[in-house]
């Protein structure tokens, strides 16, 4: 009687959560509030009442919550392809590159640095805290990223491409520095501590991410050559306009790259760009984008509403104070910092440069990552510190990111059109 009890709780609960999804996007519009902050806050209160409502434990729960934000995010990932209108090419993407080869090298660096001198923690783990929190994730403040797929100048503005297509590729190229601190852990206890870096370069840095690019441009021509241009009517999908069709594309370009051993992060991107790129102007990527969107919305409200359990339950038990300087200085310090350095000279301008490199949002993606690294086994001694690190990391980052992102980008867009082009 008990369990049934339970499980209608249950299924009440998520009804509850989808028809919210649904709403609170709506409610929160244009306000300096986010679904991400309802849902954080929801999932806390509701955890702190006497409710029979799931607490989930992602030290115990590992396995559960790396296979569900792993989908949350090539999910998400497909979005965000499929949302950007600009072709690809050096100085298009210039803003991009700058931030994957200079700001997310430098904030590893910087953040394993912070670790380093606040935190009583070995080398190694440093590391990969720094690297769990490397990837940013603008489907957390939906104002700072690129809106459905349309011709409309404003969503094609250098701050809302910049973030969103920096987020698409950071969600993959975070996955070395990953491997890298998995590594250097392996050799550390064989007591080679240097030997893993030759074949690290070769294969995961390198080699891994040709693969993912490759395998998600191959897809990606395949799949838009048979949305539009196949010659059987039943194989020429865009008439058809299906939508769920972005989730078979979504997981064919994700499985395909991992089963060759490259980054399915990078190639679900990649895929949903070039899917883009065969016919940029059709409604039917409106159609893929608008179903990947609220999948991503449902999988993310239910994610964050557990996240907040999480935290009123226990999950910042371990964290002491200087963990949450560490987070504190990534969100405020190295994060803005690494991300200006890597604009100078940029041709943006300098208020367009300023929100660029404040809004480094983290999300989802850390989540992924450290529920992975833990299944390796090397740093499961201090699976409870870093959970609540990386909890806090995001928190701080969700209620900052998600109270100024509205004002901020409203003003940014009244600015720019009231002045042309910024200084």
């Amino acid at each position: 009687m008990v369990r049934m009890m339970f499980s209608d709780a249950v299924y009440a609960a998520l009804g509850v959560g989808a028809l919210a999804a649904g709403v609170v996007p709506r409610i929160v519009f244009k306000r300096p509030l986010s679904m991400p902050m309802v849902f954080l806050a929801a999932g806390a209160l509701v955890a702190a009442l006497p409710l029979p409502v799931p607490v989930v434990d992602p030290v115990r729960d590992r396995l559960w919550v790396e296979h569900v934000t792993e989908v949350c995010v090539i999910v998400a990932l497909m979005g965000a392809g499929l949302a950007i209108n600009r072709p690809f090419g050096l100085r298009a993407w210039a803003g991009p590159w700058r931030l994957l080869g200079i700001t997310m090298p430098l904030t590893v660096a910087g953040t394993t640095l912070a670790a380093v001198l606040l935190l009583d923690w070995p080398s190694v783990i440093t590391l990969l805290l720094a690297a769990v929190l490397s990837p940013t994730d603008p489907v957390l403040a939906a104002e700072v990223r690129v809106g459905e797929p349309t011709d409309a100048e404003q969503d094609e503005d250098e701050v809302r491409f910049t973030l969103t297509s920096e987020a698409g590729l950071n969600d993959g190229l975070a996955f070395p520095f990953v491997l890298a601190a998995l590594a250097a852990a392996s050799a550390a206890a064989a007591g080679r501590p240097f030997e893993w870096i030759g074949g690290w370069l070769l294969t995961d840095l390198l080699g891994r991410a040709a693969v993912g690019v490759l395998t998600g441009l191959a897809i990606g021509l395949l799949l838009g050559r048979m949305f539009f241009r196949a010659r059987v009517s039943a194989l020429r999908l865009s008439e058809h306009m299906e939508g769920f069709v972005a989730l078979g594309a979504t997981f064919v370009s994700y499985g395909v790259a991992e089963l060759l051993h490259g980054y399915g992060f990078l190639a679900v991107f990649v895929t949903a760009c070039a899917i883009r790129s065969a016919e940029r102007s059709h409604g039917y990527h409106k159609v893929l984008h608008e179903f990947t969107e609220q999948v991503e919305r449902l999988l993310t409200a239910f994610l964050l509403f557990l996240l907040g359990g999480y935290l009123v339950t226990g999950g910042l038990g371990a964290l002491d104070w200087p963990g949450a300087l560490v987070a504190v200085l990534l969100v405020l310090v190295i994060r803005p910092v690494t991300g200006w350095v890597a604009q100078l000279g940029f041709r943006a301008g300098t208020r367009e440069r300023l929100v660029t490199s404040a809004f480094g949002i983290r999300g989802i993606g850390s989540l992924y990552y450290l529920a992975y690294a833990l299944g390796q086994g090397a740093f499961s001694a201090h699976a409870e510190e870093l959970w609540s690190v990386v909890a806090f990391t995001v928190l701080a980052s969700v209620m900052l990111h998600g109270t100024a992102a509205t004002p901020v980008i409203s003003r940014l867009d009244r600015l720019r059109g009231r002045s042309g082009p910024p200084p």
